[in-house]
């Protein structure tokens, strides 16, 4: 463990000290699960970044051209094959 100094206002003392009393637990260890807590929440998409990036797709969605199933799967089978035989750029071969 690593001792650290912070600064917190009487509010957030407060709201920390009661957690730990009735909780059971001391401080440090309510700090450290509480940092644990944002950290997890911290990695997901807000409700805004979701909604901009869904509008990005439906974007995308509108101006990709759909291509025919046989060419996606040449396209497929080459990848395969390249990727047991190693990548080569086409105009090498």
């Amino acid at each position: 463990m690593v001792k650290v100094t912070l600064t917190l206002d009487e509010e957030t003392v407060r709201t920390l000290r009661k957690m730990a009393e009735r909780t059971k637990k001391p401080q440090s260890l309510v700090v450290r699960e509480a940092v644990a807590h944002y950290a997890a929440r911290e990695d997901k998409l807000t409700p805004e970044e979701q909604a901009r990036m869904l509008r990005a797709l439906d974007e995308f969605r509108k101006v990709a051209q759909p291509r025919p199933r046989s060419e996606v799967e040449k396209e497929l089978r080459e990848l395969r094959r390249s990727r047991r035989t190693g990548w080569h750029r086409p105009w090498d071969r």
